[in-house]
């Protein structure tokens, strides 16, 4: 008997592509099938990043590659080009895919199929995942998928990453496609126009969902629409909208505290532990007064971060933020900004970097340029730290109508005051530099959901990592440096029992820190702000939470070794000048949260919108007209606050 002849696919590394709409589940399946063996990087030349993976398959190992999410393959976005560009083995370093894992969201059949019918047509063998079809099935539908696969002349798979489903199935069915060649199930005539090609797609489909699904939830489809009508009404849906708001802020704000307080207890108590154990000196000081003081500074917002990554991932996976989306467009659309910009914007309220990145789903290079000159005023995580710690410091504890915190609704304040400089900056914008009327924008609402747990929590501890190490590298290191900065040169003079504070003030002020902040001090002094403020002012242009580490550093809390740490919120308030006065007021505080409002601090932000535009101008610009404004808004506060007699 001979040796059956080996297959031709067997001599070489197989690539299989993962291709799919946004949010229907293609990074979850992604990330199941490879596990820990992933890399990210950038395709040649362009910014749109490359992640593929190992997947394991019997005693294969075939290359995963994850293409960008997107609705269509007709080329008119960046991402969309790539991923053609990956599909027809155009790019150096990725080589064609041997088969497609097409990623389809079986809530959204519809639309779904749409992407698959356009991968048909670059004869790669092709297989169907469902995914979603846990909540497809408690939704009383149902669905024939030996039907549909016979229908779509593919491999159609049901599959669930959570608990393995499908798992199997699929590796047997893309190692029975692999060398085969994908047919489309259409009729289309190569001489056709494009809308004719549209027309025979959207009908394809039509008919393939009719004979192979079955709906039984018009009870709950009934309701749904109910809920809408409700939800997405022009007055009642956004008065929804702030409360809902208001209510996450509330929650961060109590829930938070308890925690907050351990952790400034444990810091410092580590700097009082070290500081005993260890002998007087520069190390000592560096550890407690430099590294301990900056880092764990920003590390005790860290409950409040949690809580507002599981505030907006409950949000996104139960549905509301798409109508949220909804509520918002209209008014976007009339200041001139494309539809799609929404979810960019929505998603640099967690950072604005992937939010900017995001943004490459437009495909008018002017939509997408106002897009990201105006992401930076959606409050992100890292300004938490710093309203935090100004309504901590003297807005506490403060009630209206005797159970709305004010802490919560000044925090919406800034929130809203960010939304409000970024329409007003997008009309401006695009009548004036980037002009163009933005094209017409359909939003799908996906069902109402049941938030995930597992999906929960998993991002939301994804997102606080990522405040964790940056606390850890970018943080600590300008903690190093502000330390060094206050450090030195030293004034020659030590602290003595009767005037420790004294001796600190004089070391202070002859700093090269204390030099720096005395030098910007007539510029900011019409705001309020003295010259340690500005000094932390400086310091934050790096990243905005360091103002809390700076801060931190400057009025040298945790340093008394034989009282008490000192926290943050009580050096603010007992901050006093040379003349006795309070450094810090509430109208103080008010200022200072407005610039950072406005304020563009975030050097990696920057840098990101340089690589985005292949351009310094816009970045440039950017931090020009940010800088501007929020001078102008902080100085606006502090003035108008001092002449209706605030303090």
């Amino acid at each position: 008997m001979k040796d059956a002849a080996p297959q031709p696919h067997a001599f070489k590394q197989l690539n299989v592509a993962l291709a799919g709409n946004p949010n229907a589940g293609k990074t979850t399946l992604f990330n199941a099938l490879t596990g820990l063996n992933q890399k990210v990087a950038n395709y040649p030349g362009v910014t749109v990043e490359r992640k593929h993976g190992v997947w394991s398959v019997g005693e294969k190992e075939i290359k995963l590659i994850d293409l960008p999410g997107l609705y269509s393959l007709e080329a008119t976005s960046l991402d969309e080009q790539i991923a053609s560009d990956v599909l027809l083995g155009k790019i150096d370093g990725t080589p064609k895919p041997d088969a497609v894992i097409a990623v389809v969201d079986a809530t959204n059949l519809e639309r779904n199929l749409y992407l698959v019918t356009q991968l048909f047509e670059y004869g790669i063998p092709v297989v169907v995942a469902l995914t979603m079809i846990d909540v497809f099935e408690r939704q009383k539908h149902e669905i024939d998928i030996a039907s549909l696969s016979r229908l779509l002349k593919v491999p159609v798979v049901a599959v669930n990453a959570a608990d393995g489903r499908g798992a199997e199935e699929l590796e047997s069915r893309v190692e029975e496609v692999i060398g085969q060649v994908q047919t489309t199930p259409l009729e289309i005539d190569a001489d056709a126009g494009e809308n004719a090609k549209i027309f025979a797609r959207y009908s394809f489909i039509s008919d393939a969902v009719q004979r192979s699904v079955k709906h039984n939830d018009k009870s709950a489809h009934d309701m749904s629409e109910k809920i809408d009508k409700l939800l997405t009404h022009r007055f009642f849906g956004l008065a929804i909208l702030v409360g809902v708001l208001l209510l996450v802020f509330q929650s961060i704000f109590s829930w938070a505290e308890v925690p907050m307080h351990l952790l400034e207890q444990v810091f410092g108590a580590i700097g009082d532990g070290l500081r005993s154990a260890m002998p007087e000196g520069i190390l000592a000081d560096l550890l407690v007064d430099g590294i301990i003081a900056g880092v764990g500074g920003v590390l005790v917002f860290l409950p409040q971060i949690l809580l507002l990554f599981l505030f907006v991932s409950l949000l996104e996976d139960s549905g509301y933020m798409a109508r949220a989306a909804f509520l918002m467009d209209k008014l976007m659309s009339r200041v001139g900004l494309h539809g799609k910009a929404f979810l960019p914007l929505m998603s640099s309220f967690a950072c604005a970097i992937p939010g900017i990145m995001a943004t490459r789903t437009i495909e008018n290079q002017r939509d997408r340029f106002a897009t990201i000159l105006i992401a930076p005023f959606m409050s992100c995580s890292a300004r938490l730290p710093v309203y935090t710690l100004m309504i901590g410091a003297f807005f506490a504890g403060q009630t209206v109508f005797g159970f709305i915190s004010l802490g919560a609704l000044l925090m919406l304040a800034m929130y809203s005051i960010g939304i409000a400089a970024a329409i007003i900056v997008a009309f401006i914008l695009k009548h004036t530099i980037l002009k163009s009327p933005p094209p017409p924008f359909v939003m799908e609402l996906p069902p109402y959901r049941v938030p995930n747990l597992r999906t929960v929590v998993q991002n939301m501890i994804t997102r606080a990592w990522l405040f964790v190490k940056r606390a850890g590298t970018v943080i600590l290191a300008i903690s190093i440096i502000l330390w060094a900065l206050a450090y030195f040169p030293r004034t020659g003079s030590s602290p003595s029992a009767s005037e420790p504070t004294a001796a600190e003030a004089v070391q202070m002020q002859n700093s090269y820190a204390g030099q720096l902040g005395h030098l910007i001090e007539p510029v900011i002094q019409p705001l309020g702000f003295d010259w340690k403020i500005g000094v932390a002012l400086i310091a934050s242009f790096a990243a905005r939470e360091v103002l809390v580490s700076t801060l931190s550093i400057i009025y040298n809390v945790g340093k008394d070794e034989n009282e008490e740490s000192t926290t943050l919120i009580a050096a603010i308030r007992d901050a006093k000048d040379s003349a006795g006065k309070p450094v810090w007021t509430p109208l103080t505080a008010l200022t200072l949260m407005v610039f950072f409002v406005l304020a563009m601090q975030c050097m990696s932000t920057l840098a990101v919108v340089r690589r985005e535009t292949n351009s310094w101008r816009w970045p440039l610009f950017m931090l020009g007209y940010m800088t501007c404004l929020a001078y102008l808004g902080a100085f606006l506060t502090y003035q108008g606050g001092k002449l209706v007699g605030l303090q």
